[in-house]
């Protein structure tokens, strides 16, 4: 039961989020995912390890896909980031190796404070102006 209330806050939370706010989000979801990694990690469980990485993995291919290459210079920085990080995720899965997992999720945090900025700064940014700003272009 109390697992319904939460999925149901989640649902309710990302119908009514922001753009910024909704990448904010993907970068929780991200940063908790290499979280539940590094956590396994000592404890050799490799199966919770894999599953996460690639569940981070997921959230760094959607923010790729969200990327508005016609935006400007940003984006295509912000590609080449999700690129190396994502290539990063994948020798620290492989290699079983904390120290890039910690790497790609300190880096993570970092943009996701910057993220956070954006969206505070207006709830409900015009589209436009959050090209210019950050390249990222979420419309479906």
């Amino acid at each position: 039961m109390e697992n319904d209330h939460i999925s149901s806050y989640r649902e309710t939370q990302i119908k009514t989020a922001s753009r910024g706010k909704l990448i904010v989000l993907l970068y929780d979801g991200l940063v908790k995912f290499l979280d539940i990694a590094l956590e396994n990690m000592p404890k050799k469980k490799y199966d919770i390890v894999n599953i996460n990485i690639i569940k981070a993995q997921d959230i760094v291919a959607e923010l790729i896909m969200a990327l508005n290459m016609e935006a400007g210079e940003v984006s295509g920085k912000l590609l080449s980031i999700y690129t190396f990080f994502n290539t990063k995720l994948i020798e620290a899965n492989v290699q079983k190796d904390p120290k890039a997992i910690k790497f790609v999720r300190d880096m993570m945090c970092e943009l996701r404070d910057a993220w956070g900025e954006i969206a505070k700064k207006s709830p409900n940014p015009d589209m436009n102006e959050m090209k210019k700003e950050g390249g990222i272009d979420i419309a479906g």
